[in-house]
Parts: C-alpha cells; structure tokens; sequence
C-alpha cells in the first residue's frame, strides 16, 4: 500500500445542489473529484427532488449556513480550487461571493440555469447577480451554449460565434471562458477556451447518448480537480473535456429518462487497460511454451491481440507491434503488447465485437486442411470466407478486407466462430485465425490444435 502524507492531498471544493438521483450535483462533483485524484469536499446549496425524468422540488439551504460550510472546510483542510453549480437564488450566490473574497480560492464558475428536463435550477431574478457579482470573480466560467446566449446577450450559432461570444463574456472580468460545444452541430464536439487574448479549441468526436445527466457538473468539477493539482487552465480544460468525454461513453442507463455520465469511468478505463496488456502478455508466455506452437506462424508473421471492452478502434486493441516470429525455433515478439500494435488481426476482433461483445482476443496462424480438421476434431465451431468473393467496392477501400471477410464468416454460420479462415488469394497468404473470449481462452483453443494435430 502507497501511503499519501495528508498535506500533499489537494482539496476540492464543489458548492453546489445535491441530486436525489446522484446523477449530477454534487453527486457527480464527487465522483469527478475522486476520478482526478484529489479530495472532494462540499458546501451544499440546495436539496432536490428530482430523478432521471425531472425536478420535483427544491428546498434551498440558508445563504448564511452556505458561508459557514465553505468556512470550515477552508479553515481546516484548505480549499486548493473550488467549482460553482446550481446557487438557486441571489442571496446564496452573494454568499458565495463573500466567502471567495474571504477566502481567496480560485472558483470555475458552471451557471446552472436549467436542468436537462426543462426545470429552472436558477431564480430569474438571480441571473442578473451571477453574471454581475459571481462570474467577475471566477477563474473560469463554463457555459454551455444556451447559458452562453444568455450571459453574452446574443445568439450562438456556430464555433465562430461561441468564440466571439467567449471574448465578450470574458470582458466581464472572468479570467478564462469555456463555452461548451454540445449543443452545436457538427461530428464532432468542441469546446472553445478564451484565456489571455488567445483562443483554443478542444475537439472530440461526438457521442450518440442518451446518459448524458450531469455532464456539465462532471466537466466543471474535473476542471476544478486539475486546477487543484497544480495543472495550468488549458492542461485542466483539456484533461477534463476527455474525462467528460468518457463519462458520456461509458455513461449509465439509470432510470426511464435520461441516464447519468459516469465521471469514474475513466480510472476503470485504465485498470482495464493494464489488466488488458498483463493478461496478453501472460498469454504470449503460455503460448511460446506449447509445444509444435513455432509451426503454426504464417510466413507473414502472426500477431495475438486483446481488446478493450467496447473497443471502436485499434487503439482500443492491445498487440505486437513488429508481430511474432520464429527465431531458432522459438516464438519471439520485439516489443512488449502495446495499444495500437495490430492493424489486421485488430480488425478481425473489432468487426467480431460488434456480434459478440465477450470475444474480445485473437491471433492469425497458417493456413492448412490439416490445421482445419484438427480444429474441427478438437471440437471448434469453423467458418471461412472465400476472397474471390470479396466485392470490388470492398477491394479499393484500405482495411475492408478482413472486415468483410470476417463479417461474411460469422453471418456464414450466424454466430462467432473459433475459427475463421481464407485460402488465400493474389497477393494475400491463407490464414487461420483463432477467436477468443481473452488471451487464455486464445491459448486453449490453439493447444487443442496442437493436440489433434
């Protein structure tokens, strides 16, 4: 065990409302906090009613009791950064605003006005306090685009206009302003920093989604966590926009309406991913040991890959790169299994994914009948596809073909195969390939083989 002294635990703090449903608030805040990797304390604001369809009531906390929060928890752990949700009324947010000037933390300022299901989380006569009282006093202010019109007084269209909606806002005399991207059109989502007369845009493909309850408190609260490890406001923008990006990936389809983002989902992302490359290199190791294994490599040399689950590219597929060999007899990688060391066997598990999200690993043998029939006598389930087959569309796109081929194995035999394998055509080598649940499963089924053969 790593133990952490207690002064270098930086503290965050999210003054925010709470979410009966924990989707957003500062439930969300919390969760954020501890994905990033600091402490997450609060200063609660308001109670809510409310679940994945709505808001069905706010009892909103004492300004005075807000303050007396935020007090103790700076007098005794300090408060490194601190994030702004929903404030509900002018009297919390002039609240607000004596404590910062009080205790001098620096503020990301998100102006909850509305709740996804149309609920105003903000008084009318409130807005005016937080664009004239609170956002004068913030680092950073992140508004998504409606919230943006509203501070900026215009209308936002496009990218062009939320950067000059940035600047302007940023005469008000927050240090930096992030207008959030989600609700432009576009493939892609990007959000636009303005910070010291320069403008950034942070990009990132668009997510189809319905999990997205409590994205704009995960960004803010990300942000705000960074910001209390000592990152720099763009390094914090930009590491809390892929924190958020994968919170809405792996979001979660809680309740009949709209499902929660899951700000943690990028540390499982992470152990999920040592987990993948130990239990590929593990399996390597098994599998060099067979014995008759140096046999099956294909003269265009083999790959053995694990993917992530829920892997969409080949980044998300772990393999050789440079493949296996055989030197002296023996199976040698050059490298360590890294993400991105595949591109065909990677595809192959990618396209099988998509029937079957458990077959996750794979590896390319060659090809022989008497290499089939083992497989078949070892108990397999065989499919194959033939190239000469392969439409001419499919031929001029770069990648395609082992997709199709794949592809037209499995709708073959209506379900993933153990095996899938070609004779080969012009300029292409016959090959094996074995599909798997993960590496050991991989390593089973080849020793099998080896048995039979």
């Amino acid at each position: 065990m790593v133990w952490i002294r207690r002064f270098d635990v930086p503290v965050a703090l999210s003054i925010a409302g709470s979410d009966s449903g924990g989707g957003a608030g500062i439930e969300a805040d919390l969760k954020a906090f501890a994905a990033v990797g600091v402490h997450g304390a609060i200063a609660l604001t308001a109670l809510t009613a409310q679940n994945s369809t709505g808001v069905f009531g706010v009892f909103p906390v004492s300004p005075d009791f807000v303050f007396k929060q935020i007090e103790v928890v700076f007098e005794d752990m300090g408060i490194n950064a601190a994030k702004t949700g929903m404030l509900f009324n002018s009297e919390i947010i002039s609240a607000v605003c004596e404590a910062i000037d009080k205790f001098k933390f620096p503020v990301v300022v998100d102006p909850v006005m509305i709740a996804k299901s149309g609920a105003p989380l903000l008084k009318d006569d409130a807005i005016d306090t937080l664009i004239s009282e609170l956002i004068p006093r913030a680092l950073i202010v992140t508004p998504n685009v409606f919230e943006a019109e509203r501070i900026y007084g215009s209308k936002i269209s496009n990218i062009a206009d939320a950067e000059h909606a940035a600047k302007e806002i940023s005469k008000l005399g927050v240090k930096a302003v992030v207008i959030k991207g989600g609700h432009l059109s576009g493939d892609e989502s990007t959000d636009i920093l303005f910070y010291r007369g320069r403008t950034w845009r942070f990009s990132l493909p668009r997510l189809n989604s319905k999990n997205t309850h409590g994205t704009g408190c995960c960004f803010s609260a990300a942000i705000a966590g960074y910001l209390a490890k000592g990152f720099s406001i763009v390094e914090a923008v930009k590491r809390a926009k892929e924190l958020t990006y994968y919170a809405i990936m792996y979001g979660l389809p809680v309740g009949k309406g709209v499902g929660s983002v899951n700000p943690l989902a990028i540390t499982y992302l992470d152990s999920e991913r040592f987990r993948v490359l130990r239990d590929l290199e593990e399996g390597f190791n098994l599998l060099r040991n067979l014995k008759g294994i140096s046999d099956l490599i294909p003269q265009c040399r083999s790959n053995f890959v694990y993917a992530l689950p829920d892997a969409v590219n080949v980044y998300d597929v772990a393999g050789f790169p440079g493949r296996i060999s055989v030197i002296n007899g023996k199976l040698v990688a050059f490298s360590p299994p890294k993400f991105g060391g595949s591109d065909h066997v990677a595809r192959i598990i990618l396209t099988a994914i998509k029937y079957d999200p458990n077959i996750r690993s794979a590896i390319n043998l060659k090809y022989s009948e008497d290499i089939v029939n083992a497989a078949i006598k070892a108990g397999l389930k065989v499919s194959m596809f033939d190239r000469a087959l392969e439409p001419t569309e499919i031929k001029k796109i770069e990648g395609m073909s082992l997709p199709w081929g794949v592809k037209t194995a499995i709708e073959e035999v209506g379900f993933v195969p153990d095996i899938i394998y070609d004779r080969g055509g012009f300029n292409r080598e016959a090959m094996v390939r074995v599909l798997g649940k993960d590496p050991y499963d991989i390593v089973k089924k080849v020793k099998a083989i080896l048995r039979e053969l």
